[in-house]
């Protein structure tokens, strides 16, 4: 394990705005992304695993056979992570780790590894947060239908019972699902993410039952976890543009916001689907009848704070006649389209910004913007930002070192962004770091870079990118460093 650069130590410098008190400041990973350890311990295959499997799929056939093994090497990444100084770490647990069949009872060494990380946490003073769910359900529930069945919500309740059980008493923060908007788009509409289907009715189908399972879980966590526990779901909400002003334009944003977002928040905070989405979607599914009595009630049961995740806008448009309705849009290359009902609308990537190497746009007002949009549309919710972050393509000097200014940069803006939303009354309480770590990412595999620690997969080894350090001086600040330090 590498140790932190004494080098970078803050220069004297004029004092900066400092974020709220209590501000907290974290990292984020998930499980199957970052702990490998496959089928160790009793975990049994979910269908991130059966999908990185099948050739084709992923990236140079990579898979999450091992990633960054966490699950072997998190007491190192938890020192590392005290080290820089790190007050709180965003993890999920694996399904099919602590229950292999999506039912019946738990398996122990399953749940022993996340008592063993959770401890560790606690002891170097890290707060843990804890993720249900981030897209790996346990293969046997989907070989039964998975989430467009409506059963799959009667199983989740199960396994957040029996989390909240094991981890109820060392866990403060819990989080129901990890963009859900993936789970039901990318994973059963254009299917660029495990289980690779492509039936967008199956796919709206999944939406609501998503929407239900957070619901019911919620409801198991309010009846189990103390009183001062918090709980909260995280939405990958879409900071969505029209291209120009004209009326075809702005009704494709409206299109998208709503399924793209209102799918979502509509139920979850509102207690109701928007008209236009029903509207939009009711060739595809019978809402009268998929919405049952009592589901709007069990899916808007309160939550304590609302994470949302940004990286970069959505710029839509209405193509012009005999145009195709593809286009650059974020979420992987296919055939099939995410967005059940407006297969129609084409996605731009804004001119004049700089870009990732996932080639999104870099645009922190989007970050600002889409803050203040969720405070205006729901006043006196709490929110926090729990992922945040750049691909680059890093490697490592002659000298040992990865220096990455692109990634420093970007988090300086977003954060920046942050800071301007909480001036102007925007509730933010927190900001998780996306990624910890280098891991497998999803259908790119090993080939991009998310992490402000570089991950040598052969070795195992662990740097600390010049960003990691300088995300550490800013945690120590409790503010940005002043313009210049960078």
């Amino acid at each position: 394990m590498t140790a932190v650069r004494p080098d970078i130590a803050p220069k004297q410098a004029p004092e900066a705005t400092q974020f709220p008190t209590g501000f907290v400041w974290g990292a984020a990973t998930a499980a199957y992304q970052v702990e490998g350890a496959a089928a160790e311990d009793g975990r049994t295959p979910s269908i991130w695993d059966t999908f990185s499997h099948t050739p084709g799929k992923v990236h140079n056939g990579d898979t999450g056979d091992i990633a960054a093994d966490h699950y072997h090497r998190f007491r190192d990444d938890v020192a590392l992570m005290k080290q820089l100084g790190l007050k709180a770490y965003r993890f999920s647990i694996s399904w099919s780790r602590v229950q292999p069949t999506g039912r019946g009872p738990a398996v122990e060494r399953g749940l022993d590894f996340y008592r063993k990380l959770v401890d560790e946490l606690l002891e170097a003073d890290i707060a843990p947060v804890a993720t249900l769910y981030h897209w790996d359900l346990p293969q046997e529930l989907e070989d039964a239908g998975g989430w467009p069945q409506r059963v799959t919500t009667d199983r989740f309740a199960d396994y957040a019972a029996i989390m909240a059980g094991a981890l109820g008493d060392r866990v403060a923060t819990w989080t129901t699902f990890n963009e859900p908007w993936c789970s039901a788009f990318l994973g059963y509409g254009s299917g660029v993410h495990a289980p690779g289907r492509t039936e967008p009715a199956a796919a709206l189908r999944a939406a609501h039952h998503l929407n239900l399972a957070h619901g019911r879980a919620i409801e198991v966590l309010r009846d189990q976890l103390p009183a001062g526990a918090q709980t909260s779901v995280t939405l990958n909400l879409h900071q969505v543009r029209p291209l120009t002003a004209s009326a075809a334009d702005a009704d494709a944003a409206r299109r998208i916001d709503a399924v793209g977002n209102r799918i979502f928040t509509g139920p979850m905070l509102r207690g109701e689907y928007p008209e236009d989405l029903l509207a939009d979607t009711a060739h595809l599914v019978d809402w009268s009848k998929l919405v049952q009595d009592g589901d709007l009630a069990a899916i808007s049961r309160p939550v304590d704070v609302l994470g949302v995740n940004y990286y970069t806008p959505t710029l839509v448009s209405l193509p012009e006649k005999g145009e195709s309705g593809s286009g650059n849009d974020v979420h992987g290359a296919s055939e099939f389209s995410p967005w059940p009902g407006s297969e129609h609308v084409a996605f731009h990537l804004a001119e004049g910004k700089e870009r990732t190497a996932m080639n999104w746009s870099i645009d922190p007002d989007g970050l600002y913007n889409l803050l203040m949009d969720v405070t205006r549309d729901h006043p006196g919710l709490p929110l926090m930002v729990t992922e945040n972050g750049a691909a680059f393509d890093d490697y490592v000097s002659p000298e040992g070192r990865v220096e990455d200014p692109e990634r420093i940069a970007y988090l300086h803006g977003h954060l920046d962004a942050v800071q301007r939303a909480v001036a102007d009354g925007a509730d933010v309480r927190g900001y998780f770091l996306w990624s910890l770590m280098d891991n497998f990412e999803w259908a790119y595999g090993y080939s991009k870079r998310f992490g402000t620690v570089y991950v040598d997969y052969g070795s195992q080894r662990r740097i600390p990118k010049a960003s990691a350090h300088w995300y550490s001086d800013v945690i120590r600040r409790h503010a940005l460093p002043p313009a210049g330090l960078s």
